[in-house]
């Protein structure tokens, strides 16, 4: 890819080594670094070291979105570029603004509440239309299948890959027909 093109990964920030969400994580970002795509997350550990790991050992780049607010004390080792942000929410509208893409890993209410928002803009048009929002695994199956009663459109707006890969591979197709 000739462009730098930067994709938005969500997780939790509980995951530890050896454990499958860890691995998930690693794995993707390792996938979507190989094919040219900067990694940018929250920067600490869990999923976000783990998704930072695997873009790092493939090649790639790390944009670390951090918050001052939280007083931890930097981002993990495999960040590449830092970007410091005040309050959470400045912290969340800049990895959204980020991303040309975003994909959700498992997760707790951090991760609940960055699935929401890129959601609700791709809902309500407020972001553009083609970025995919892509959920790995079926950990947040029984969320959209609650949403889907309240608005069966909704659902529209996510892709759900089962595997790493697939969530790759539906990126994949994505960027190529962008071009």
């Amino acid at each position: 890819m000739s462009e730098e093109r930067v994709v938005t990964i969500f997780g939790t920030s509980h995951a530890i080594e050896g454990d499958g969400v860890f691995e998930q994580a690693m794995e993707l970002g390792g996938l979507l670094a190989a094919r040219g795509c900067t990694i940018a997350n929250g920067g600490y550990g869990g999923t976000m070291r783990a998704a930072a790991r695997g873009a790092r050992q493939a090649g790639g780049q790390v944009i670390g979105v951090t918050c001052s607010a939280f007083r931890r004390a930097g981002p993990n080792e495999y960040v590449t570029r830092q970007i410091q942000t005040r309050s959470l929410e400045e912290r969340l509208r800049t990895l959204v603004e980020l991303g040309c893409a975003y994909f959700v890993l498992p997760g707790g209410t951090g991760t609940l509440l960055e699935l929401a928002q890129v959601w609700e803009l791709k809902n309500k048009g407020f972001t553009p239309a083609d970025k995919p929002i892509i959920i790995v695994g079926d950990f947040w199956d029984d969320l959209i299948a609650l949403m889907e009663k309240a608005d069966p459109r909704s659902s529209r707006q996510l892709t759900v890959a089962a595997t790493p890969l697939q969530a790759a591979e539906i990126f994949s197709a994505w960027a190529d027909n962008r071009n």
